[in-house]
Order: structure tokens, then C-alpha cells, then sequence
């Protein structure tokens, strides 16, 4: 019975498709930042999966070839790919109503309490009439009409920006990107970690700068990129390109002046020709934590409601313990529920502001760690002998191995056969040329 094959990494078939289905592990391993025993392990595991194919250079390099289709190759072999599809699709839907559900809770908070509050004034009052009708007096019912009740389905509308604002947002390329009852979520608890793809955009700028520098690098280039660097930080100690010597294989070769350089000898291999590469930034640059993306307006709204249902829960409060809860219908039902909408009014108040400070202290650090990543950058500008004395050592390492597909020893996209005979011919014909080339 057959082992149910993984799942293959999404990041390295993103990869693949990024750099045009022919990769080498070099390839894979710096446009997705992965390690490099880990990048060709996926690709092995694809090619099994997908149908892919093994192409060797001469040199004995290896090239990865994959089918156009391969995520359709997969999604029809793999129940469990497909499963995972489906679930991507059904967590968004969740997540969105897990989101807006916070919104719509805040709504319902306002009309259940303000309604209970109105039912109780009602109540009081028609008792007080009926008494002055007792004492023959000619009272005369109300309805309070000091309560405002604003267009809900305004906020409700997914076209809530386009009808309310339009005039006002015209000519400015300024677009919202949540509704109303999207951004009551991101005023309590933010859009999420904007630092997620911290390490991955790491390692993938340190892939592509020794991509860049064909295979070397030398330390000073790499510091702006990493942290724990140690206490004891010097040029000497240089126990912080471990990490980046295991990730992607790397060799340290000492010159005879006792300088460290380091090579990556999978990295020096690709399937394509030298394109122009992205523009490295000076040092890795963590992102700040916004405190929310919603618009100045949409919080402004938040915290306003947010009040509003504060106050009107702390009056049905002085209002139910004057003994308005033995009502019935809707005031006994928000009586009941009084302790979770006492604590759902003060958390969504206390919780933005806790987390408004929490998000000081966190900013402060991560600005403290981009000035460090940039001094080790403004060092490598800066230069000097030694720094240069290292780099023209490293150069003697550099090198790129491109795995051509004219230049092939075999490849399994045929059988073993048809490439011996076609390398025989390949032979045959460069003797003729060189034969007639001596006649000449």
C-alpha cells in the first residue's frame, strides 16, 4: 500500500511559479527564504507529486521542470490539498463574519438598551397618568422622543463609503478599505501582526544579496539583516553568520590574513540567466504597529457609539435597580443579560486603550531595533581597508553556474537510452565540425 504523499510547501511552488517552472534549489531557497536542505526536499517532494522533471548539467547541477499545471495535477491527486482549498475558502468567510460580528454586536447593545430604557419611561409614566387620572387630573401620555437613532442601515450598507462620501472623497485617491462594522473590530483589537513575514523577508533579502554577489558574502554585508549580533559585538566575533551559513549551506574560507568570507556554493547555481534584481533595501526595516487602519472618521464613530452604549447601560442600570426589571418581555431579557452587557460596554472602551499603550512600548522597540540593523548599514557605507581588503579575497570565490538546457548530461524526461544516442550524435558532430575546421 502506498504512503500518502505531503502536501508540498506553498511557499516553494509560489516560487516556482514566480521564476517560471525551471528552478534550481539556489533558485527556490533565496526567492522564498528557505533553508536550503528544506528547499530541495520540497522540490524532490513537487516533482513526485506534480510530475515534474530532473534536468543535470554537465557540471552536475540540477535543474527542476514542472508542469504549467501542477497545482491542478495536485488538486486532483491529493484529497487533502483539496480540503485545504475548500477550507481557505471557508476560514475567510468565517473570519469576515467573526469580524463584523463585534460591530453588530455594538449596534444590538445600543437598541436592546436604549428600547429597554424607553419601555421602562413608558411604563413609569403611564403609571403616573393613571394616578392623576385617580386623582382627576387630565395627564397626557408621551412617547420620549430624545433619543436619537441613527440610519443603521447607513452603516450596515456595503456601499457605505460610495453613497455617504462620495462628494466629499471626489478627486482624492484616498480609498477606504473596511466598512463600518469592519473597522469596530480593527479599533479593538488592530489588523494583525505587520511583521509577519519578518524572518521571510529576511532570509530572502540575505538570499538575494548573495545571489547578487554571485554566491559570497563577506559579514559586514550581512549585519544589516540580522539581530542578536551578541553583547559582545565586534568585527572579529562573527558567531551571528551561523544561522545564515546553516540555512543556506555556506563554507567560511579564511584568507591569509586571517579575514572570514563565505561562500554558498548552492546559491551559485540558477536555471536562468542574470536578470536584474530587486533593489536591495539598505537594512531590513521592521514596520511599526498601526494602531488601526480604519479611517480617522470610522474610529471617531467608534468611539462615540462605544460611549453612547456605555452611558445608556449605566442609566438602565440606575433604572433596574429601582426595581424596573419585574417589567417582563424585552427589559426582564436585557435585565438578565445586563452583567455581559456591562462588560462587553466598559472591555470595548478599555480594551483599544490598553492596547494603545501596549503598542507604544512595542513601537519603541521595534524603531530601536531599525536604528541598530541601520548603524551596521551606515558601517558598510563607510567602508574602509580592511572591509575592502575582505571583499577583493571574496571575489576570487564568486561564481554563477547557469544549468542550461543545451548543455545537459541527462535528464529524466527521457529514457536513458534516447539521451545516450542523442549525446553520441552531439559528439559525432562536433568531431565532424572540428575535422573540417583542420581541413580548412
Amino acid at each position: 500500500m502506498a504512503l500518502p504523499q505531503a502536501v508540498p510547501n506553498p511557499a516553494v511552488m509560489q516560487a516556482v511559479e514566480k521564476l517560471d517552472y525551471r528552478v534550481t534549489i539556489g533558485d527556490v531557497a533565496t526567492r522564498a527564504g528557505l533553508d536550503v536542505k528544506l528547499a530541495q526536499r520540497e522540490l524532490l517532494n513537487l516533482a513526485q507529486s506534480a510530475g515534474g522533471h530532473l534536468q543535470v548539467a554537465e557540471s552536475g547541477e540540477i535543474a527542476y521542470v514542472y508542469p504549467r499545471n501542477f497545482r491542478e495535477v495536485l488538486r486532483n491527486k491529493s484529497f487533502r490539498l483539496r480540503l485545504q482549498e475548500q477550507w481557505q475558502r471557508i476560514w475567510k468567510i468565517l473570519f469576515y463574519l467573526i469580524r463584523v460580528s463585534f460591530g453588530v454586536v455594538l449596534i444590538a447593545s445600543i437598541v436592546l438598551v436604549v428600547l429597554a430604557i424607553t419601555l421602562i419611561l413608558m411604563s413609569t409614566r403611564s403609571s403616573d397618568d393613571n394616578n392623576n387620572d385617580d386623582r382627576g387630573g387630565g395627564g397626557m401620555v408621551f412617547m420620549p422622543h430624545f433619543f436619537y437613532f441613527p440610519d443603521l442601515f447607513w452603516f450596515f450598507s456595503p456601499n457605505y463609503y460610495d453613497e455617504r462620501r462620495y462628494e466629499q472623497r471626489q478627486g482624492s485617491a484616498e480609498q477606504p478599505s473596511m466598512n463600518f462594522l469592519e473597522a469596530v473590530f480593527s479599533f479593538l483589537f488592530g489588523d494583525g501582526n505587520p511583521n509577519a513575514r519578518l524572518e521571510e523577508r529576511r532570509w530572502q533579502t540575505i538570499g538575494s544579496l548573495i545571489r547578487q554577489n554571485q554566491g559570497v558574502a563577506v559579514a559586514e554585508q550581512v549585519t544589516p539583516y540580522l539581530d542578536d549580533l551578541g553583547k559582545g559585538y565586534r568585527n572579529e566575533y562573527e558567531d551571528y553568520m551561523l544561522p545564515v551559513l546553516t540555512r543556506f549551506n555556506g563554507q567560511p574560507e579564511v584568507s591569509p590574513e586571517g579575514d572570514l568570507v563565505y561562500r554558498f556554493p548552492e546559491l551559485q547555481a540558477t536555471a536562468f540567466r542574470s536578470r536584474r534584481e530587486n533593489q536591495l533595501s539598505d537594512y531590513l526595516r521592521e514596520f511599526r504597529w498601526p494602531f488601526s487602519n480604519a479611517t480617522s472618521g470610522q474610529l471617531t464613530a467608534a468611539i462615540g457609539l462605544g460611549a453612547v452604549n456605555l452611558v445608556a447601560i449605566a442609566i438602565l442600570g440606575g433604572l433596574l435597580r429601582g426595581g424596573a426589571s419585574a417589567l417582563g418581555g424585552v427589559v426582564g431579557l436585557v435585565s438578565f443579560l445586563y452583567p455581559v452587557l456591562l462588560a462587553y460596554g466598559i472591555g470595548f472602551l478599555v480594551i483599544p486603550l490598553v492596547r494603545y499603550l501596549w503598542l507604544k512600548g512595542r513601537n519603541a522597540k521595534v524603531e530601536a531595533r531599525n536604528a541598530l540593523r541601520q548603524q551596521q548599514s551606515l558601517k558598510l557605507k563607510q567602508g574602509g581597508p580592511d572591509l575592502a581588503r575582505k571583499l577583493a579575497y571574496a571575489q576570487q570565490f564568486a561564481a554563477e553556474e547557469v544549468v542550461s538546457e543545451q548543455d545537459l548530461a541527462y535528464t529524466t524526461e527521457q529514457d536513458l537510452l534516447d539521451q545516450e544516442a542523442a549525446n553520441t550524435r552531439k559528439l559525432d558532430e562536433e568531431w565532424l565540425r572540428r575535422l573540417n575546421q583542420g581541413d580548412r
